[in-house]
């Protein structure tokens, strides 16, 4: 019996780790061939890519794609994790947190936008020595990671107010980013509040965008079904890449992994689509000939075969 095969755009809810989801669809689907495009954060919430079947194939060229996420930071109050998950470090004083204008802000917010060197948080998923960072800092460890290079493409502030946390005053921040894969919100976070001498952490996180799969086209969990829910490889493969639509007799060769002549111009990925509409596989065209770099079987692949998780 055929698995299903295909990409599958979850919302996903808060408090759910994104194994927790794949571990779910693999249920709900009756297959172990699941895998994501890259995580979210137990506490964010939004659109988390999944491959099923050959389609887990893909899940490489999307995890490359830039984010968007909407997103609350706290002005005033740090933390362990620079989320709303980690222990208190410290608070600003009131004084110091009203004395945030918006030019401040705005200034703040255009120094951390455009090509950065961020520090990612310790107990974030970076591996450091085959181990994840945040595994070694529960272990005890004293983890330092280097910066990585990350594009910010993307930094508005939407809205601000003033907060009571306790007995102190802190400063909430709605904002927009978007940015390259790797990019960690709630370092921006933090070294906002760094860069205004107050310290900041992640309140809220909502990914709205993965490339060119939007959160408004996620389907919940709660109730899901993936048959009709899931985006066919062509379509997924078509909003990736420019397609390169085949006649019967080229579909034919390249999925035999012949190099055919095609009227094109020059690209280093397109998927090409027969003209049934299935996804024969990802080309690449030089010279006015194409050859394929990720084939597509004609059906869907047995289920039952367990697979690693795409990360």
């Amino acid at each position: 019996m055929s698995g299903p095969n295909g990409i599958l755009l979850v919302d996903k809810p808060a408090d759910w780790t994104s194994h927790d989801v794949v571990a779910r669809v693999r249920r709900i689907a009756g297959t172990r061939k699941v895998g994501h495009a890259g995580t979210l954060d137990p506490m964010a919430t939004g659109v988390l890519v999944l491959g099923l079947g050959p389609s887990t194939r893909l899940l490489t060229y999307v995890v490359g794609s830039d984010k968007e996420y909407l997103a609350t930071i706290r002005l005033g109050v740090s933390t362990t994790t620079d989320d709303a998950e980690g222990e208190t470090l410290g608070w600003a004083p009131a004084e110091r947190v009203r004395a945030i204008t918006p030019a401040r802000l705005a200034d703040a917010v255009t120094h951390l936008t455009g090509e950065l060197d961020q520090v990612p948080s310790s107990v974030s998923a970076v591996k450091v020595d085959g181990k994840r960072s945040y595994a070694r800092v529960r272990a005890g460890e004293q983890v330092e990671l280097k910066p990585r290079h990350v594009t910010v493409s993307t930094f508005d502030v939407l809205d601000s107010r003033e907060t009571s946390v306790g007995e102190a005053i802190a400063l909430d921040v709605d904002v927009r980013v978007v940015c390259s894969s790797g990019t960690y919100v709630r370092a921006l976070a933090r070294d906002l509040g760094v860069a205004l001498l107050t310290g900041g952490h992640l309140t809220a996180l909502r990914r709205t965008r993965v490339g060119p799969f939007a959160a408004t086209d996620a389907r919940p969990l709660e109730g899901l079904d993936v048959a009709s829910a899931l985006l066919r490889p062509a379509s997924a493969a078509s909003a990736l890449f420019p397609v390169l639509q085949l006649t019967e007799g080229q579909a034919t060769d390249l999925g035999h992994g012949k190099r055919i002549a095609v009227g094109a111009a020059d690209a280093e990925t397109m998927a090409a689509v027969a003209p049934d509409g299935r996804l024969v596989g990802l080309a690449s065209l030089k010279g006015g000939r194409a050859r394929t770099i990720v084939n597509f079987p004609a059906e869907p692949e047995q289920t039952g075969t367990p697979e690693e998780e795409t990360r």
